[in-house]
């Protein structure tokens, strides 16, 4: 079943959002092999151009490894898939307070929502 993508973010770039996720959740582990693009463009209902351009960058970022005959890897290790939340982290942290931001609160504001949010989800 296709997935549905934003409008706003080229879908290379949220492939590339889901894949990492996937790296970190578990659902690929250090030298797993990776879906061939035609498989993952049928998957998402996106052209294999698409998926072809974010492995590209995937093997620029030094996450993913072609080998001409076997496909493409996951080359990361343990460490690395630990950079990489924290990376995620850290981006998905920096638009929370950019939009509240937007919103007319201060940094000193958001903070005591997300304490205030903290202690009430336990």
């Amino acid at each position: 079943m296709p997935r549905l993508f934003s409008e706003n973010v080229p879908i290379y770039l949220q492939l590339i959002e889901l894949f990492k996720i996937s790296v970190i959740t578990g659902v690929y582990r250090q030298n797993d092999r990776l879906p061939p693009v035609r498989e993952l463009a049928e998957q998402y209902g996106v052209n294999p151009n698409t998926v072809q351009r974010a492995y590209s960058e995937l093997e620029r970022e030094g996450l993913v490894q072609s080998e001409r005959t076997s496909g493409r890897f996951l080359s990361i290790d343990a460490s690395g898939i630990e950079e990489l939340r924290k990376q995620i982290s850290n981006q998905y942290i920096g638009e929370l307070f950019e939009r509240m931001r937007r919103i007319g609160l201060s940094p000193d504001q958001i903070r005591q929502m997300v304490n205030d949010w903290k202690e009430e989800e336990g």
